[in-house]
C-alpha cells in the first residue's frame, strides 16, 4: 500500500475480533519497526509481549490499581473486576519500555525516537490488517504494574499497545490542514 494512503488510513482501534495475532507476526513487525531515526544509536526500547493466559497477569495488576483506588468499599470489588475484564477482552498487549538517561537530552531524543518505532509498528500492522491503539494509562507507573510486568529501575513505560484484528473500524477525525500550522522565514 502508498504510504500516503496507509497513513490516511490508520486508525486506533478499541474493539477486536476474538481471534489471537500470532506472536511470531508481531516480532516480525518489530524487526522492522525499531528501524527509526536514533541519534547516538542508544536503542533504549525493551519490549513485553502478552498474550492469551499471559494477560492475567495485567488484568490482575490493573484490578488491584483499581480496587484500591475505589473510596466506596462496597464498589472495591466491582471496580477492580470492571478493569480486569477490559483487560482480559484484549487479544495482545505489547507494553513498549524505555531506558531512561541520567542526560535530559539523551532522554528526550530516546521518548522521541521509541515514539517513531511505536507508530512504524502501527503502520506495519495496519498493512496487515492489524489494529492497535496506543494506551498511556497513569497505572503503567504504578509499583503493582511494574513489579508484576517485571519493569526495571530506571525504565519508564511509554505505552501499553492493544493489539488485535479489529472488529469495528471508526471513521476518520477530520485534521487541521498543516498548512494553517505553519510557519515560513525565508529572509534574515
Amino acid at each position: 500500500m502508498e504510504l500516503g494512503r496507509l497513513l490516511r488510513e490508520r486508525r486506533s482501534i478499541h474493539v477486536f475480533e476474538d481471534r489471537p495475532v500470532p506472536p511470531e507476526l508481531v516480532m516480525e513487525l518489530l524487526e522492522d519497526a525499531v528501524w527509526v531515526p536514533n541519534h547516538r544509536m542508544t536503542q533504549p526500547w525493551r519490549f513485553i509481549l502478552t498474550y492469551g493466559e499471559g494477560r492475567r497477569k495485567i488484568a490482575e495488576a490493573v484490578r488491584k490499581i483499581n480496587a484500591d483506588k475505589e473510596a466506596d468499599p462496597g464498589k472495591k470489588k466491582e471496580a477492580g473486576q470492571k478493569f480486569y475484564d477490559k483487560i482480559m477482552a484484549i487479544p495482545m498487549i505489547l507494553t513498549v519500555l524505555i531506558r531512561e538517561d541520567p542526560n535530559p537530552v539523551v532522554r528526550e531524543e530516546d521518548y522521541a525516537a521509541t515514539c517513531c518505532v511505536i507508530h512504524n509498528f502501527s503502520l506495519l500492522a495496519w498493512e496487515r490488517g492489524i489494529g492497535m491503539v496506543w494506551k498511556t494509562h497513569g497505572w503503567l507507573h504504578d509499583p503493582i504494574f511494574r513489579e508484576a510486568m517485571g519493569i526495571r529501575p530506571g525504565e519508564r513505560a511509554v505505552g501499553n499497545l492493544q493489539i488485535g484484528y479489529p472488529a469495528k473500524i471508526p471513521s476518520a477525525q477530520p485534521r487541521i490542514p498543516a498548512a494553517q500550522r505553519l510557519t515560513v522565514i525565508d529572509q534574515a
